[in-house]
């Protein structure tokens, strides 16, 4: 059987290491040898012998996942083997997390990582009960984390002479040293008059980075 299908940009070779890596702009594959963690449902195909189990984050998690929507249904994968992960062709990208780094981002957003990294849901500072939710996942350790992201992400630097402002409904994540606090762009009368739609903005400051993607959350993403 010939065809652009089976050209190879998308014939799947075989793996070089075990772990983590790009398979194309929209997967990630991980080559398992003793367990990883991924969001449940995301897996697209495996080979080899796997076992997939949900994954429970403890009575505080579940709570606070129920409150907010924010957090993150995971599943434990165990076992040798290979697996494909996705979810609805978004962009996928690998965050190499080194001793001392501190990555906050929302569970939207994370397709899957090594078990070697801690994985907390904490409260956003300053965040109230609006916008991008009160909780957040927080990740630290050593190892690989891998996103998704709805388009081609912004990665912009933050500074003590350049806070950065972002729409709450945009942003994927930070690194955690950075203090945050929502900030308001517009009067409450205006608001009441319809104003532009970007009424509450999250605002970084201090030394770090935010990424945001290009696109805003729609009905459809808040439910998942």
């Amino acid at each position: 059987m010939k065809g652009d299908l089976f050209s190879a940009e998308h014939l799947v070779q075989p793996a070089t290491a075990p772990g983590m890596s790009v398979q194309n702009s929209k997967s990630i594959r991980y080559t398992v040898n003793g367990e990883m963690y991924a969001r449940q449902g995301a897996m697209i195909a495996f080979r080899g012998n796997l076992q997939f189990e949900r994954k429970g984050q403890g009575v505080g998690g579940m709570l606070k996942r129920a409150v907010t929507g924010e957090g993150l249904a995971l599943m434990a994968v165990r076992g040798q083997g290979e697996a494909w992960f996705a979810h609805e062709a978004q962009n996928c990208f690998i965050v190499d997390i080194e001793p001392g780094d501190v990555f906050t981002v929302n569970g939207r957003n994370v397709l899957c990582f090594d078990p070697t990294l801690s994985y907390e849901i904490k409260t956003v500072r300053g965040a109230g009960m609006t916008g991008g939710g009160l909780f957040n996942s927080v990740f630290s350790g050593q190892g690989k984390l891998g996103l998704i992201c709805d388009g081609s992400p912004l990665v912009i630097p933050v500074s003590a002479q350049a806070p950065v402002l972002v729409d709450t409904d945009a942003v994927v994540g930070w690194s955690a040293a950075l203090q945050t606090s929502l900030h308001r762009s517009q009067s409450m009368g205006s608001m009441l008059r319809g104003g532009s739609g970007e009424a509450v903005q999250l605002k970084l400051e201090g030394e770090g980075f935010v990424v945001v993607r290009p696109s805003e959350l729609t009905q459809q993403h808040a439910k998942q």
